[in-house]
């Protein structure tokens, strides 16, 4: 008898747990919902009951309503507890034909049971025409281009920009972000080239990797 009254109370503790993992979860689907509107889905599912699973939409894009069923991702989540935590950033479809970018985030309890499911659809119809306009916007013509028009800014000046940046590129990061030991090792490097020859090369890497230009001459040393 006392046996099975831990038992209940242990399956009444474990259903709060579930219970509040998911009320904890509804803050967060409205607060992304909110940081996004009219831009970003974001839909919590409830997997605990698949038939009708979703319980909290904001920013409806795709017509689904509260108490809707689980989607095909949800069912799979429910009957295999190994499938993956997050999928990111996968192509999707809104029921009108608008493209979508989905990430599903997948909740456990302490058991390793999935009870809920947070799902982020991104409307990129939106972002297509800004997108084709900025695209249109940086273009240049190429009918020239084996024969340069004009130069705004000295070539050495150019060359030592690019110079900076392929560097940078190698440590896997940008000037700015550099350590202060892979500045010093790039000034050093730049100062080998014979970079530090064109005019004004110490302010342009100095500007370049967010440093005054009496650092840069001291790693120069």
């Amino acid at each position: 008898m006392a046996d099975a009254r831990r038992d209940r109370q242990g399956g009444v503790a474990s259903a709060d747990a579930d219970e509040h993992l998911v009320r904890e979860a509804e803050k967060i689907a409205g607060a992304l919902g909110r940081m996004f509107p009219g831009l970003c889905e974001v839909v919590l599912h409830d997997l605990r009951h698949p038939e009708h699973a979703i319980r909290v939409i904001e920013n409806n894009l795709s017509g689904r309503q509260i108490g809707d069923p689980a989607t095909e991702l949800g069912l799979a989540r429910i009957a295999d507890p190994e499938y993956p935590g997050v999928i990111q950033n996968y192509p999707n479809r809104f029921p009108d034909g608008r493209p979508a970018k989905s990430t599903s985030i997948g909740i456990k309890n302490a058991a390793g049971e999935y009870v809920a499911a947070l799902c982020l659809n991104l409307d990129v119809s939106v972002l297509s025409a800004v997108t084709l306009t900025l695209s249109n916007l940086v273009a240049t013509e190429t009918g020239h281009r084996d024969q340069p028009i004009e130069t705004l800014r000295d070539r050495g000046a150019r060359e030592l920009r690019q110079a900076v940046e392929e560097l940078s590129a190698r440590r896997a990061a940008t000037p700015r972000s550099l350590s202060r030991e892979d500045k010093k090792a790039l000034v050093r490097q730049l100062h080998r080239d014979g970079y530090f020859d064109s005019r004004d090369a110490a302010q342009t890497i100095a500007d370049l990797l967010g440093v005054s230009r009496a650092t840069v001459y001291n790693y120069a040393k």
